[in-house]
């Protein structure tokens, strides 16, 4: 009877599995296979080049400004996209003033709030690319027209063009294209939150700090863990390719002096501009090795005793 279940279930599995092995597994291996080779990406030949890529990679001054650009990416864009999404989304549900008849309730208009806040996530991240393009131009942009308005006129950086700004700039693209989405997310979080735990937290005399520190932040946690993993993973891949890739790249990839470059589109310049496959692998590695220790460091600092309401 039991060896009856377990080849229905393996007949099951086996086709997701092959799948999965085909267009995920196989991809990656092939990837490492060839960042030991010499291949061009334009031509089936090549040759066996041992550890070269690598050691080229150690000394490659590019490869380390990118590593550290998706570093930094990876640390701030996630901790300041949670942080505010957890802000808002406290502040819809639970943060507002008490009205005749609800002693927790979110803050008038969250209804509109949520649909304002979730609005990036409507548009294409090119088309967000594109309109912070536009109004971070200096001459006629609207961060700067909007500075001038206010009497700052002397206050009119160059946003893209200036090595100390352009990598921020883009940083600030990332949260408020992403930052909606994990407000959605965390509201549909905390309404699952019983009413009662704050409402007898409120009656011991908590305040609205106290109340997120101890009931929904421990409560929402496993959420908030998730979303950590998943903002990092697109602050190491496609989003940040999009919005440097659209908004900064000049004639050598990344913003003025490679400001901006990081490891994606370093992949990306090395494979179909230099015709370097075989070498763009090799990053490649490295940008998987570097995401998969964030998850690692993610999941094992965010380890707690899971709560059950």
């Amino acid at each position: 009877m039991h060896h009856g279940k377990y080849r229905f279930i393996a007949g099951f599995l086996a086709g997701p599995l092959a799948l999965y092995t085909l267009f995920v597994i196989w991809p990656f291996l092939q990837a490492v296979y060839y960042s030991f080779t010499d291949w061009t990406g334009l031509s089936p030949d090549f040759a066996f080049t041992g550890l070269r890529n690598y050691e080229r990679l150690l000394d490659d001054e590019v490869f380390w400004k990118s590593f550290q650009h998706s570093v930094l990416l990876v640390v701030l864009v996630p901790l300041v996209t949670i942080a505010l999404a957890l802000f808002f989304a406290f502040m819809l549900n639970v943060g507002g003033r008490r009205r005749r008849g609800a002693a927790v309730t979110g803050v008038r208009g969250s209804a509109f709030y949520k649909i304002v806040y979730f609005f990036p996530q409507v548009l294409s991240i090119a088309i967000v690319a594109l309109l912070f393009q536009f109004a971070y131009n200096p001459g006629n942009g609207a961060i700067n027209a909007g500075l001038r308005a206010v009497g700052l006129d002397s206050v009119q950086p160059d946003w893209l063009g200036d090595p100390d700004y352009a990598l921020w700039s883009v940083m600030a693209v990332l949260v408020w294209c992403t930052v909606g989405f994990f407000v959605v997310l965390f509201s549909a979080g905390m309404s699952s939150i019983p009413l009662d735990f704050y409402e007898a937290a409120l009656l011991d005399g908590a305040s609205r700090v106290t109340t997120f520190f101890r009931i929904t932040l421990p409560l929402l946690w496993d959420t908030v863990q998730s979303g950590w993993i998943y903002m990092g993973i697109l602050a190491l891949g496609a989003e940040a390719f999009a919005v440097v890739q659209i908004m900064t790249v000049g004639a050598n990839g990344g913003g003025p002096d490679y400001s901006t470059t990081v490891l994606p589109l370093y992949v990306y310049v090395k494979a179909f501009r230099d015709g370097q496959a075989a070498y763009a692998t090799t990053i490649g590695v490295a940008l998987l090795v570097v995401t998969l220790a964030f998850a690692a460091v993610v999941m094992r600092l965010g380890r707690r005793e899971r709560l059950e309401y």
